[in-house]
């Protein structure tokens, strides 16, 4: 068998089901240890809000992490300093003190969420879905109309990040992948919600949706099936440990 590099959200993806978690880390860390298989994680939290999950879960300690939607890489494992050249990649063009100015317009629909979450490259807000598709295309227009350079996400029905242009779980994904050395037919990513689907649309790495993933991720399958996108059955874990064996990333089943 061959080493892959293996990239999950966590989140309602690897983290949901206790008993499957513990299931997939098993064969993880074996295939690492035996193959050479990398592990990253591809987070929409914040550091800070990574490292309160991994006392409340058990883990496996990554080989790089992906955090605050792809705007923070870490390549050591002290998690302690994002990834110098790929902040360098994201400051051009990105003004966050103007976005905040310009996002006051709308105060009354967005609501700032909790410090942790505001970094130096995410601006992020909880907004309800009646109200994001109202004000969301207002919000571009301003921010286009100052020639910002930015990127906005929309996942969950609520959370709203605003990020540089060039900033998202994809690109972090490609970055890794060069720094690594694999390619994209020995990655594989997975994950259930909006702010994923910069994971699968990127390129051809092989895309694991878990079985409960939410509505706008399906949708935008159902748009954009090819063969090396798989939609589990099952759900978390064991949504990702079906997609693994699909891909023949695995090579020995599991029984479920």
């Amino acid at each position: 068998m061959k080493p892959f590099l293996f990239v999950t959200d966590l989140d309602h993806t690897l983290v949901g089901e206790d008993k499957a978690l513990k299931e997939l880390n098993d064969e993880l860390e074996r295939h690492r240890q035996e193959h050479g298989t990398k592990i990253v994680y591809a987070t929409g939290r914040s550091i800070t809000l990574y490292q309160q999950l991994t006392s409340e879960k058990s883990l496996l300690e990554p080989d790089a992490l992906i955090t605050s939607v792809g705007t923070e890489v870490y390549l050591e494992s002290d998690c302690e300093n994002p990834d110098l050249e790929w902040s360098t990649k994201l400051s051009v063009g990105w003004n966050r003190e103007l976005i905040l100015e310009i996002a006051e317009n709308f105060a009354n629909e967005l609501t700032l969420q909790q410090e942790s979450e505001q970094r130096p490259f995410k601006i992020s807000y909880l907004i309800e879905e009646a109200a994001a598709k109202e004000i969301l295309p207002q919000l571009k227009l301003l921010l286009e109309n100052q020639n910002l350079k930015f990127n906005i996400i929309y996942s969950g029905s609520q959370d709203l990040d605003i990020l540089p242009l060039y900033a998202d779980k994809g690109l972090a994904v490609k970055y890794i992948q060069e720094k690594l050395g694999f390619f994209p037919e020995t990655t594989v990513v997975c994950g259930d919600s909006g702010n994923d689907i910069a994971l699968f649309s990127v390129g051809e790495e092989r895309g694991i949706i878990v079985g409960n993933a939410r509505s706008e991720l399906i949708e935008w399958y159902s748009n954009n099936q090819t063969e090396y996108r798989y939609l589990a059955k099952t759900f978390y874990a064991n949504g990702i440990m079906e997609g693994l064996h699909y891909f023949k990333f695995l090579d020995k089943a599991v029984a479920r």
